[in-house]
């Protein structure tokens, strides 16, 4: 049986839950202070991404393998920021994680594919979307697709003191 990409359903969320937690962990170790998990992150993400798919106006995809859940995708449309004008709406991709890092090149191209289409069908002309920097497979995965970089974030590596910021200030 081969992936195939097709609307999440409200079965698929403990599926979902479980990727997005893994997605979690992995950016804390990449950067521990801005990804660092609540101790409660799943309980508080499963109702919420139970929200999104049940909320027809989002975009919620699985890529799916012999009745595994290999990969997500949740997309929601809004307006540019009032300063900006691409034209349309833009297609913001927040929650999108895919099992492992060689699920990259198939079911999170296929769901990234699926995503765009369905974007572009309900307006959207530009998309959105989060990735940790260190996440190497998914940002091939991005440019495979067409995306290029337009933004970064840059954070501070450990909690700030006031001390330090003091310090550092009369530099």
């Amino acid at each position: 049986m081969s992936e195939q990409i097709r609307t999440a359903a409200p079965a698929d969320i403990a599926s979902i839950t479980t990727l997005a937690t893994k997605r979690r962990e992995q950016y804390a170790r990449y950067q521990p202070v801005f990804w660092r998990p609540a101790a409660d992150a799943q309980d508080k993400h499963h109702p919420h991404l139970a929200s999104l798919i049940a909320n027809g106006e989002v975009i919620s995809l699985v890529s799916e393998e012999a009745g595994q859940v290999t990969g997500y995708l949740i997309a929601t449309l809004l307006p540019a920021p009032p300063v900006y004008d691409p034209g349309g709406l833009t297609c913001q991709i927040d929650d999108f994680a895919v099992a492992t890092e060689s699920n990259w090149q198939t079911a999170g191209v296929r769901l990234l594919h699926a995503g765009l289409a369905e974007a572009a069908r309900r307006g959207a002309v530009q998309a959105v979307v989060v990735t940790g920097h260190l996440d190497q497979a998914k940002r091939q995965a991005l440019r495979a697709c067409g995306l290029e970089v337009a933004s970064e974030w840059w954070v501070t590596p450990r909690p700030l003191t006031r001390d330090q910021h003091q310090d550092d200030a009369h530099r």
